[in-house]
């Protein structure tokens, strides 16, 4: 007899699954940071830079001070017991583009809805970015120390809090679900 757990953990893989046949039809990202392919997405990541800077001031310091940048500026989520999220970003570090990553998640539990948000994780010291270019795909959670920047972060923020570790920032969410979040993701590189 199959249980109820047994469902929903077959059909969380089932929508994992999902997300890499659609991953793997996607063309690879060359080595040149200008390839066409991605001038779209550079100039989302230039866009949602610019409005996390003009809606969160105090971000701009945590930039400054990053060692590197992954900005994912469209995350598509949803779900009705089973959830899924996922979209595309870009890599920067010393001012140009490193690379391009795809962040999935998949989920179980009470959650319904459909919500579109960005984020962008300052890497704030060269053992995180090694960290990110060493794994064959990073999960959120194993690894690298990652804060999120809520309301109450700049005024706990000092110069000790932005030498290591990931600080992340979330943009523009809309949509109806219960939250923007990082639990469970996995970020690889295209």
């Amino acid at each position: 007899m199959i249980s109820r757990r047994d469902m929903i953990q077959g059909t969380a893989l089932g929508v994992a699954g999902g997300f890499t046949l659609l991953g793997s039809g996607l063309a690879q990202a060359s080595d040149a940071a200008d390839d066409p392919e991605y001038a779209g997405l550079r100039a989302e990541a230039d866009t949602a830079l610019r409005r996390l800077v003009d809606s969160q001031p105090e971000a701009s310091q945590v930039i400054e001070a990053a060692k590197g940048l992954l900005i994912f500026p469209s995350i598509v989520k949803g779900g009705l017991v089973i959830g899924a999220a996922g979209g595309k970003g870009v890599f920067r570090s010393g001012g140009q583009v490193q690379g391009y990553y795809r962040s999935t998640a998949v989920s179980y539990g009470l959650q319904a809805g459909v919500t579109t948000f960005g984020y962008i994780m300052a890497f704030m010291d060269q053992g995180s970015i090694d960290y990110l270019n060493s794994s064959s795909g990073w999960e959120v959670g194993v690894g690298p120390v990652v804060t999120v920047a809520d309301e109450g972060f700049a005024r706990k923020m000092t110069t000790t809090t932005l030498q290591e570790g990931i600080v992340v920032f979330f943009i523009d969410q809309k949509g109806f679900f219960a939250g923007a979040g990082l639990e469970g993701t996995k970020i690889t590189k295209l």
